[in-house]
């Protein structure tokens, strides 16, 4: 029902999608009352001219589309080859921008995520879901969890995209930011005056043994150390990083997750920082310049487990905690918490804007989301000798546990690094030079 605004007081039954059998009202797929009839051309023209518009007047570089899965929609499913993907693909000017979608609606079949054409970026779903539940404890997940690390070939690789292609978040406007996704089990919404009844029930989230705020330092401790853990997770995977402003010097929402309506504390951010949030806005800055300084943590091709300029080259290997080669079992193991992963500097493949190679140092991610430390184990060889780490060191660039911390810790190869319950660490090795031969 509703007032007449907008495009319904022009032409009510071109601009939207209307009910077939009641056509007094709109069709929701959007969860706002209305949905675009982009089966109609004028529609068509007005969404472009208004995209042309922000580019070539406003000088925007692209679009994030909200609930874009509606905009595919020409009878009722969704159709990734309908006419408003056609028309954006041809266009000289909407097709040079970046598209970014939210690949979901509110309607059947409107979840897409890894479904949209090539061109097109989308907020990564799938990511959020599989990092949230590795880090909150859930079981069988390390799997989904390589996946997401390494840039979610298994969404995007097959049309033709790109890592770049994943948006990669754990939080965002819509659900809990980021110090509630560890600080509640529940959303507390009762301020929105909906009865609870509004947000999302899947939060995914654990709040470290107690609901909400508390003064307990050991909690406390979890809870920071689940921070640092979501947002190295970020930036240390392939894809683009999606950071939710806030998060960066925790900022709470005290529990609801639909904070559309709130235009008070709840969602103003307040920089007077205390110590532990500036210590957040410093690790966050420090994970950023990491994530600049090391092409191979941001790469823009997919990992192939293999080189092609030497097919028995490694680019990335899986570690155990015990430093051997993960082994398909032990990916099947619903019980593995803890894994490792080296990414090959050297291997990368890829050039830079002069043709030169783009060449890195190895690095090692390690993640355990298991209750109890475990000791790591850091190879001399990996794949018989192919990988030889017995003549250098592993500097210990950053872990979780501690906030970060320079490298001042150097591990040989054999020795054991105990990685605390709930965290990460970064390695990087440093190999020998040796001096050449007359």
């Amino acid at each position: 029902m509703g007032p007449t605004l907008s495009f319904r007081g022009v032409d009510n039954a071109s601009y939207y999608r209307l009910v077939a059998d009641n056509r007094r009202f709109c069709f929701d797929y959007t969860g706002t009352g209305n949905t675009l009839n982009v089966t109609n051309p004028h529609v068509l023209q007005l969404i472009m001219d208004s995209l042309r518009y922000w580019v070539l007047e406003m000088h925007v570089d692209g679009f994030r589309f909200d609930l874009a899965a509606t905009l595919a929609r020409e009878l009722h499913e969704v159709d990734k080859l309908g006419a408003f993907f056609d028309i954006i693909h041809q266009d000289p000017v909407i097709s040079q921008v970046k598209l970014i979608a939210e690949p979901w609606d509110l309607g059947e079949g409107g979840y897409q995520v890894g479904n949209f054409p090539v061109h097109w970026t989308e907020w990564n779903g799938e990511y959020r879901d599989a990092i949230r539940r590795f880090w909150k404890g859930d079981e069988g997940q390390t799997g989904s969890v390589a996946y997401r690390l390494t840039g979610s070939s298994d969404l995007y690789e097959r049309s033709g995209r790109r890592p770049y292609a994943s948006i990669n978040f754990v939080s965002v406007h819509d659900g809990f930011c980021l110090l509630d996704l560890v600080s509640y089990n529940d959303k507390h919404n009762e301020a929105n005056g909906e009865g609870g009844n509004d947000g999302t029930d899947n939060n995914m989230s654990w709040n470290c043994s107690v609901e909400g705020p508390t003064d307990d330092p050991s909690i406390l401790a979890i809870r920071e150390r689940q921070q640092r853990n979501f947002l190295a997770t970020i930036f240390f995977s392939h894809g683009v990083p999606l950071l939710l402003s806030g998060d960066e010097i925790g900022h709470t929402q005290k529990g609801n997750n639909n904070t559309y309506c709130q235009d008070n504390e709840l969602t103003w951010l307040d920089w007077e920082l205390n110590k532990p949030r500036k210590k957040l806005l410093e690790f966050t800055r420090f994970l950023i310049q990491l994530r600049k300084q090391h092409p191979v943590l941001r790469r823009r091709s997919f990992l192939r487990g293999r080189t092609m300029r030497d097919p028995n080259l490694r680019d990335v290997h899986w570690l155990r905690p015990d430093g051997k080669e993960m082994r398909r079992e032990d990916w099947d193991d619903a019980h593995c918490q803890c894994i490792g992963m080296i990414l090959a500097g050297d291997a990368i493949g890829e050039a830079d804007e002069r043709g030169r190679a783009v060449v890195d140092d190895t690095m090692l991610v390690i993640l355990n989301a298991h209750f109890e430390s475990i000791p790591l184990y850091l190879p001399p060889f990996l794949l018989g000798g192919q990988w030889d780490f017995s003549e250098g060191h592993w500097d210990l660039v950053m872990d979780t546990r501690i906030s970060r911390r320079g490298r001042d810790v150097h591990l040989r190869p054999g020795d054991s690094y105990e990685l605390e319950a709930r965290s990460m660490a970064l390695f990087i090795f440093q190999g020998v030079e040796h001096e050449d031969e007359d």
